[in-house]
């Protein structure tokens, strides 16, 4: 990314030297005489930083900084001053000045301030880039829930959209948190049967002996506590879909009654004689192995093979990592919102983290981690030390050990090659975490062979 520059100083060999230094530097450099011709260049060009000297004819710095803050408060502001008027500086700073450098200029320590600014310059044009592709995403696509864009995610969203109209039962398998209850969600509202009821049973949560009358319903005295007739959550889906998570909970006896509703479409209430009929479709997800489970005995085959119609399965994070820099921008916006806070991005340490994180809870260990670190940033940029501990302490395991004394280019080397093993061979990542640019990159992975 070639950050543009705007200069505003009354000195014509300041602004020219400086001007030429930080192209040389690679940066694309706008130069003003003056605070109003400053704002004019700032008012027609797409800015990322501006410099500009305290006292000015026609508009002194401290006009130019406030004209330029009240427009955009994320654009840095770099005040250049004479040792008379340091306290004069201290002030532009409190009045939204990013930082301020004596003259005569030192430029070393210049470049250090303009890096740190674009930094986190960087991070909020990245992070408003992702929140636009989030929302064409989205504006676009029918599957409003379901954000992605790597190859296994495409293939999950084509076979939802072949079988969504259709009446077919669909298993759903995928490890805890990947989202197979919002891929149900989504089948529902594209189906005939979105403005019908879509009922919702978590196997696991309910004991064999509560599961049976939950689903079928019981009739008045069927069992203790049973004080009058209860409609079960099949009956209450009645022309609508019913999900099952989590299947392979069911017992046995469960396991019969459901067969039965899947071929005839009838059963009897807990308790009862009376005979029900519905019209039913059926929607199921587990994250056991069901095949396995009819080996061994606990899953009855005849119902494995009614249930999984059509199979879908739903990868987890860590086989879609191209996929989690969008559903950080999701979770931000939700997050940020539901919490009154303003976040501009994540700094490229904590983002390291991250995409390198294994992601044993998938979606949902994902926005719990993002939840904790809005709550725990003090700023509007997510720091490394705002993550959780445990993202933390997975990420220190990438630390490499480099003995004194080693010669400098093996210390690159072996830094380089660390980082893009860590990116999986993404160079774009590698030299934005690193600090460089891919031009930069690609010399030394020539220079040191690396592949």
């Amino acid at each position: 990314m070639k950050f543009s520059i705007l200069i505003a100083d009354d000195e014509k060999n300041i602004r020219t030297g400086l001007g030429q230094a930080l192209n040389d530097e690679g940066y694309k450099t706008y130069l003003a005489a003056d605070g109003a011709e400053a704002f004019s260049i700032y008012s027609k060009n797409s800015i990322d930083l501006v410099i500009t000297d305290l006292k000015m004819p026609e508009m002194s710095g401290e006009e130019l900084l406030k004209k330029i803050t009240n427009e955009n408060k994320n654009i840095p502001v770099i005040i250049l001053t004479g040792h008379g008027t340091i306290e004069k500086a201290v002030q532009t700073m409190r009045d939204g000045a990013y930082d301020f450098i004596t003259k005569p200029l030192n430029l070393d320590h210049l470049y250090l301030i303009i890096k740190r600014a674009l930094s986190n310059r960087e991070l909020q044009i990245q992070h408003k880039a992702l929140q636009e592709e989030v929302e064409k995403i989205k504006n676009r696509s029918k599957y409003l829930n379901l954000v992605g864009k790597s190859n296994s995610m495409k293939k999950v969203v084509e076979t939802i959209d072949q079988v969504a109209a259709t009446r077919a039962s669909i298993l759903i398998t995928g490890e805890s948190g990947v989202g197979k209850e919002v891929v149900a969600d989504v089948i529902h509202n594209l189906s005939d049967r979105r403005d019908k009821p879509f009922i919702k049973v978590h196997c696991a949560a309910l004991s064999e002996s509560l599961l049976e009358s939950e689903l079928f319903g019981h009739e008045k005295g069927a069992f203790t506590g049973a004080i009058s007739k209860k409609r079960g959550r099949f009956e209450l889906a009645h022309n609508g879909t019913i999900f099952l998570d989590e299947i392979g909970e069911i017992n046995q006896s469960v396991q019969i009654k459901l067969l039965r509703v899947l071929q005839e479409r009838t059963f009897e209430r807990v308790g009862g004689e009376e005979t029900v009929s519905v019209d039913v479709r059926i929607i199921s997800a587990t994250n056991k192995d069901l095949a396995r489970e009819v080996e061994k005995g606990n899953f009855r085959e005849d119902l494995y093979y009614r249930l999984n119609v059509v199979n879908l399965h739903i990868p987890p994070l860590r086989e879609r990592q191209e996929d989690i820099p969008l559903l950080i921008a999701v979770f931000l916006k939700e997050i940020t919102e539901e919490n009154g806070k303003k976040i501009d991005g994540i700094d490229t340490k904590a983002q390291a983290a991250l995409y390198n994180h294994k992601w044993k809870g998938n979606i949902r260990e994902l926005r719990n981690c993002i939840e904790s670190s809005v709550v725990m940033s003090k700023g509007n940029i997510i720091l490394y030390e705002d993550l959780p501990v445990s993202i933390k302490d997975e990420s220190n395991d990438n630390n490499i050990i480099i003995r004194t004394g080693t010669p400098l280019s093996d210390v690159e080397r072996i830094v380089i090659n660390n980082t893009l093993n860590i990116f999986k061979g993404n160079k774009s990542k590698t030299a934005e975490v690193l600090g460089i640019g891919r031009k930069t990159l690609h010399r030394k992975l020539n220079e040191y062979n690396i592949e």
